[in-house]
């Protein structure tokens, strides 16, 4: 009874979100590409677009490579998670303000509309994933046990990229002038985190590159980018926290920053959101 009783408040709480949300996420997601001629498969060709000219660049010109058959798959993977995080955080902070009309005039959870945001990046993630298994499988990629983790890892990203979102949705609200900082930080951001060159290229050169590159990994997005790496496609070349470090309180140091930003980000937007039909 006691059971029942629990799930028929939860549904009775959280039905009508949920049904908002799945309505936002594929109104979202079918006007992302309307108008254009290919469609959906832009959510594919933009991150194989991307990994062809960074190939080229940093893998053939510039020989940041870690010499191994996968390179090319492991770099499609970093590329297309990467992705994932910037379109999110690009659409999502953007979200409480761009849907201020249904906000005022509909009664629903403010986090739906920032939530939805990061779900429609979040399938063409999941889209991506599968082209990435393809490319793998033609690269005769050894899977082994460790792909069972994967989902792990990858609600991992989805957290720490929920938290920033949900941080920096609040903040435009107030200050606009945040979508054009975090354009120029998340740049900084990507190339100082070993998504386009092996992380190996930094700590083959020893002395204080190597521990440098080692606190690389303490980053939430980029432990977690290599964790996706390292379970799925190649267990053997991508260094992860878990096997840089062997302090166990410093392995759970990423895994802290991304909790605490969670929560912040939640704490942050439950505060403010009352107050967003104000100052919009």
């Amino acid at each position: 009874m006691i059971v029942q009783e629990l799930v028929s408040k939860l549904r009775v709480r959280y039905d009508y979100a949920w049904v908002v949300l799945k309505g936002l996420v594929k109104t979202d997601f079918r006007l992302r590409y309307q108008g254009s001629f290919l469609g959906i498969a832009w959510s594919v060709l933009k991150p194989l677009m991307m990994f062809c000219v960074m190939y080229v660049v940093f893998g053939k010109f510039l020989r940041m490579s870690d010499g191994t058959p996968t390179y090319p798959v492991v770099l499609l993977l970093g590329i297309s998670s990467w992705q994932f995080v910037t379109e999110s955080t690009n659409v999502g902070l953007r979200s409480v303000v761009d849907r201020g009309d249904l906000l005022r005039k509909i009664h629903f959870p403010n986090y739906i509309v920032v939530v939805s945001a990061t779900m429609g990046a979040f399938i063409s993630y999941a889209i991506n994933l599968g082209v990435v298994l393809v490319f793998a499988l033609f690269a005769r990629v050894h899977f082994t046990w460790r792909v069972v983790l994967l989902p792990i890892n990858i609600i991992e990203l989805y957290a720490v990229t929920l938290g920033l979102t949900l941080v920096m949705a609040t903040m435009y609200v107030y200050f606009r002038d945040i979508a054009h900082i975090w354009e120029v930080f998340q740049q900084l951001v990507f190339y100082g985190m070993p998504i386009i060159y092996p992380l190996s290229y930094v700590t083959d050169r020893g002395g204080w590159y190597a521990t440098v590159a080692r606190l690389e990994l303490l980053n939430p997005i980029a432990q977690s980018i290599q964790d996706i790496r390292h379970n799925f496609i190649a267990p053997d070349t991508q260094p992860t926290v878990w096997n840089q470090f062997n302090n166990t309180a410093v392995k759970m140091v990423p895994l802290i920053i991304m909790l605490l930003l969670l929560w912040l980000g939640i704490y942050l937007f439950r505060r403010n959101s009352r107050k967003f039909a104000e100052v919009m």
